[in-house]
């Protein structure tokens, strides 16, 4: 008997599935001698390891907690937490109540419930250039058409997006963007933009799925409304009038591993998520939804206070390396928070043959930029992370990376 070719067996589906450059890449953390800037990762001396044991114990040494802690529950996710959900979003100018609020497995899984929901094959997303590789990623399963999302300075009109989509033989179905210190680029939409973006939106009659990942982690500047308080303000405050989406997560805040997200929406669209959620895993970790729920409430805003001046401190300290290191021709964005610098080298230096050279020969890492384009790739570009080395390291690798470059445009 012959074994089974699994690959004649596969959905269509599976075809637009790829590994993700930015995994595959963690994997060279484990080489002590490879100074990293790829994986945009929080820096673990800022976990709070002692209130999460703290949390978990006193849940688990509580006979009541620990029977609720460790059986099945609801899919929407745990009250408590979703109770803190909506007083965070009403200190941003949203007022929802817990029926707004879904709870994910991270805030990935909430851009793949999304994706299920929305997307049928040859439909359209609209996505920025360069945009966050994990979005494409849960989007292509989906089988959905790109087209490059423009709010600045763009002069693509809601019937040419519409039109386009209709030619492949489907319908724009949503707009999606990272606005504060974007990943990969760093870059914040401006107030303006967003509401440029709403604009279109309602043409378009599309939802906005707005990924607010790195919103908490600003190091300087005025902060800006999130798409989802611009969009209640203009509806008098009615959370169910509103087409955004709002997609938050507490890992880059307090801690990944919990894999703690959540989703923010009018009802009508949560209640299909939730449905959703039933089908993909019936509900996210109880024990890990009751531990955030006390992260939340007591170590959230003093973990967001130190991380801040800790990031603040490697983004000047990559600022200030990339203006020493960086040879003629080399341009690089400055961002006001987040994790991520965004890198546009010479023409004619490609990021994926550079970061194979640059592990060879300097033993650094980074992400070339082509990963994070749906449509219009530069692959003359790379995206850099400062959170994960310290400053020291980022101050000889970014040197590192000069000399290559240097070497490379030669």
């Amino acid at each position: 008997m012959s074994a089974l070719d699994w690959s004649t067996v596969f959905a269509t589906r599976s075809e637009r599935m790829r590994a993700s450059e930015i995994r595959e890449l963690l994997k060279l953390l484990e080489q002590p001698d490879i100074i990293s800037f790829a994986g945009g990762i929080p820096d673990p001396s800022l976990f709070p390891v002692k209130a999460i044991r703290d949390a978990q114990d006193a849940i688990l040494d509580d006979p009541k907690q620990a029977a609720q802690a460790l059986q099945y529950s609801i899919s929407e996710g745990y009250v408590p937490l979703r109770r803190w959900i909506v007083a965070f979003m009403a200190k941003q100018g949203v007022t929802c109540t817990i029926d707004n609020v879904l709870i994910t497995c991270g805030s990935q899984q909430g851009l793949d419930f999304l994706a299920k929901m929305l997307l049928s094959p040859g439909d359209t997303a609209l996505v920025e250039a360069p945009t966050y590789l994990g979005a494409l990623q849960a989007f292509n399963a989906y089988e959905p058409r790109y087209d490059r999302l423009v709010t600045a300075g763009g002069n693509v009109t809601p019937t040419a997006y519409r039109d386009a989509a209709a030619a492949n033989g489907g319908r724009v179905k949503f707009a999606y963007v990272v606005p504060d210190f974007a990943n990969p680029t760093g870059v914040t939409m401006t107030k303006e933009n967003r509401l440029k973006l709403l604009e279109l939106a309602d043409e378009l009659d599309v939802p906005v799925i707005e990924d607010t990942a790195y919103q908490a982690l600003r190091f300087e500047g005025e902060p800006v409304p999130s798409i989802m308080a611009l969009d209640c303000a203009r509806n008098g405050g009615d959370v169910e009038k509103t087409r955004t989406v709002f997609c938050g997560t507490f890992s880059k805040t307090l801690v990944p591993a919990l894999r703690v997200g959540w989703v923010v929406a009018a009802t009508p669209l949560v209640q299909k998520l939730v449905l959703t959620k039933q089908a993909g895993d019936l509900h996210s970790s109880t024990l890990n939804q009751m531990v955030m729920a006390r992260l939340a409430e007591t170590t959230y805003e003093s973990n967001v206070a130190r991380a801040v001046p800790f990031y603040r401190a490697r983004r000047d300290a990559m600022m200030a390396a990339l203006e020493k290191s960086m040879p003629k021709g080399v341009e690089w964005t400055k961002p006001e928070g987040g994790l991520f610098v965004w890198v546009t080298l010479p023409v004619g230096i490609d990021g994926a043959e550079l970061l194979a050279r640059a592990i060879a020969e300097e033993r650094i890492a980074f992400v070339p930029g082509n990963a994070f384009f749906a449509t219009d790739a530069m692959a003359n570009t790379i995206r850099l992370n400062f959170s994960s080395p310290n400053e020291a390291e980022i101050a000889e690798g970014i040197a590192r990376l000069g000399r290559l470059i240097e070497r490379t445009a030669a």
